[in-house]
């Protein structure tokens, strides 16, 4: 039996605030050289973007930062190899939530 919900109020998308915070540079070359030694398949789930939505997304991936970049000074240099790895859109938000930072291996572990 489906039962009919009446949503009363209004619920507006858009509010203005300022807000000031710090916004980390990535290094564009960093990503890709990272992308190039591990390709483009996500190091938690094995997602692969071009292979669920075609040859126009070869090559793309999100990067995730070992280290958090919060910790990192400004004179750090990053080893693409060791500091970074592949991972899609979703495991990166996992990784993320609720802000801490997850481990690779703690998001595999949370696969179903």
């Amino acid at each position: 039996m489906t039962e009919e919900i009446t949503i009363t109020g209004r619920f507006p998308e858009v509010a203005v605030c300022k807000k000031v915070v710090n916004a980390y540079e990535r290094n564009r070359a960093a990503s890709d050289k990272c992308i190039a030694h591990y390709g483009a398949v996500c190091d938690v789930c094995t997602f692969e973007f071009a292979t669920r939505y075609g040859s126009e997304f070869e090559g793309f991936m999100h990067v995730h930062h070992l280290r958090p970049l919060a910790e990192i000074g400004e004179e750090y240099e990053v080893d693409p190899i060791a500091d970074l790895r592949p991972v899609c859109a979703n495991c990166h938000a996992v990784i993320h939530w609720g802000g801490v930072t997850r481990s690779i291996e703690e998001v595999k572990s949370l696969l179903r």
